[in-house]
């Protein structure tokens, strides 16, 4: 039992006011497997960790009003008002507040003191075994049954045969309602069989004209599917004899438009053929393509050698003119030549040049090549 300081207001009034209102005491159980009343609550001696009196933490900052103040509804729900205004806010900043990303696959985060001074923690709390001594439960006896007290004087009445009632006619009115009901039971039992047995025969009749009349419709409707699908085959028939008769006419414009269209057209075409060259002579082909080209080759390679063989001439003319003017100009008397053919006086000798063949031009590279004399 405590006591707590009073509010700002109530300091002058000097007095103190409980928490709790005072109450007795529960005795312990006497007798063992006995279960505590519902209504009872469960109450532990000697520990003030379990009596609702004690008040925990701080008991300066303690609110609490008297047993005899009302609270003021207006208060109470500007208070809620404003406790969930301060959780909304809270919650708000808890959202906002950048937290720590999550941990990757095989790692968890844990808790790290960060303080100055690192402590040691334990998940197991700090507990000790205490012992008291109390006396033992005891067998509870068997309760005895309740006899009431007797109170108040015994008095008796003889009645004799016959005195209160007549068996055979106060129990006819009964027999009467027993037969009556058995009866009435019995025919109704025989008219809820007689109607159930209408019931099934107007059943079976039911079933059996629904039968016919199903077996009517299947009749009708299996006839409609079959005409149905006749005329499905009919018209799918017309159209394929109709489709026959397009493609038969079609191919048969088209073959008189072909005729007609190629009535001209082979003669076009051996003309065309013959004018480019498909049809032709072979002796004038074989003339054309083997015999004036190897005739060509012989006589460019018959125009070589005579180009060839006149370049060396001039060649030899050029340097036994050469010799004969060296000779000429030192004073050396001219040598007389064995053939008939090469005397050339050198005063008489003039060298007048001859044309040149078109055909000798690509062979002056090489002449100019053999040229010993010539200086570049």
């Amino acid at each position: 039992m405590t006591s707590v300081l009073p509010r700002q207001k109530e300091a002058g009034s000097g007095t103190y006011s409980f928490s709790s209102q005072p109450r007795v005491v529960q005795n312990r159980r006497k007798y063992r497997g006995t279960q505590p009343s519902v209504s009872e609550e469960p109450f532990f001696h000697g520990n003030i960790m379990y009596d609702r009196r004690v008040v925990r933490g701080n008991t300066y900052a303690q609110h609490i009003l008297p047993l005899s103040a009302q609270p003021d509804p207006l208060e109470l729900q500007r208070q809620q008002e404003a406790h969930r205004r301060a959780l909304a806010k809270k919650r708000a900043k808890e959202l906002l507040r950048p937290r720590t990303p999550e941990a990757v696959e095989g790692r968890k985060h844990i808790d790290v003191q960060t303080e100055l001074y690192l402590e040691e923690l334990s998940d197991r709390v700090e507990e000790k075994d205490m012992e008291c001594q109390t006396d033992a439960f005891l067998d509870r006896p068997a309760t005895p049954l309740f006899i009431p007290a007797k109170t108040g004087a015994d008095v008796a009445t003889q009645i004799l045969e016959g005195e209160l009632f007549d068996f055979d006619l106060e129990v006819k009115p009964m027999l009467e309602v027993l037969i009556g009901k058995t009866i009435e039971q019995a025919l109704l039992e025989v008219m809820e069989e007689e109607e159930l047995a209408q019931l099934r025969a107007q059943q079976r009749a039911f079933e059996e004209l629904r039968n016919a009349e199903l077996a009517e419709v299947q009749r009708l409707e299996e006839q409609e599917r079959r005409r149905r699908e006749e005329k499905e085959r009919r018209k799918k028939q017309q159209r394929e004899i109709l489709l026959k008769e397009k493609e038969t006419s079609e191919k048969v414009a088209a073959r008189a438009f072909a005729q007609q269209y190629l009535a001209d057209l082979v003669p076009s075409v051996f003309s065309s053929l013959r004018d480019n060259g498909y049809f032709y002579d072979p002796v004038e082909r074989d003339v054309e393509t083997g015999f004036i080209p190897w005739l060509m080759e012989e006589v460019e390679k018959t125009m070589k050698k005579n180009n060839l063989g006149r370049t060396m001439l001039d060649m030899i003319i050029r340097d036994v003119v050469k010799k004969r003017m060296a000779d000429f100009a030192a004073g050396k008397k001219t040598p007389q030549l064995t053939s008939p053919e090469l005397q050339i006086k050198s005063e008489e000798l003039v060298i007048q040049p001859q044309p040149q063949d078109p055909e000798s031009k690509h062979l002056k590279p090489e002449l100019e090549h053999m040229d010993p004399d010539k200086q570049p």
